[in-house]
């Protein structure tokens, strides 16, 4: 069943999402489409997903939505940091690599303690 109160990793993630939403829109501004699209996806996913598991099924299947976002986090890594060393895309903030730091120890520490209590 859905509990509503505040979850500190879902607002986190949205935030995030929204965040991810302006760079993406950055890069398309100028014509980077494939690589906005890739950032836009994988960033959004990250909390799409960590939303998707306040309605899992089972144990199992929220720590497998967890699970889809760190690997979500990961490639959003990949991408971003391909931008930041490429001459050809302009840089990130360093405020996204720092929030998506502090999203993926969440992440982590979630599906860790949850695999504990399974």
């Amino acid at each position: 069943m859905r509990n509503d109160r505040e979850n500190l990793i879902v607002t986190l993630t949205f935030n995030f999402s929204l965040k991810i939403i302006g760079f993406s829109e950055t890069l398309r501004g100028i014509h980077k489409y494939e690589m906005a699209s890739q950032v836009f996806r994988s960033g959004t996913s990250i909390g799409a997903n960590i939303r998707e598991a306040q309605n899992a099924e089972s144990k199992k299947d929220f720590i497998h939505k967890f699970k889809i976002s760190a690997k979500e986090s990961d490639e959003l890594e990949y991408w971003l940091t391909l931008c930041k060393m490429s001459e050809f895309y302009p840089n990130p903030s360093e405020e996204l690599f720092k929030d998506l730091r502090s999203i993926v120890l969440i992440i982590n520490k979630i599906i860790s303690t949850s695999k504990k209590t399974e």
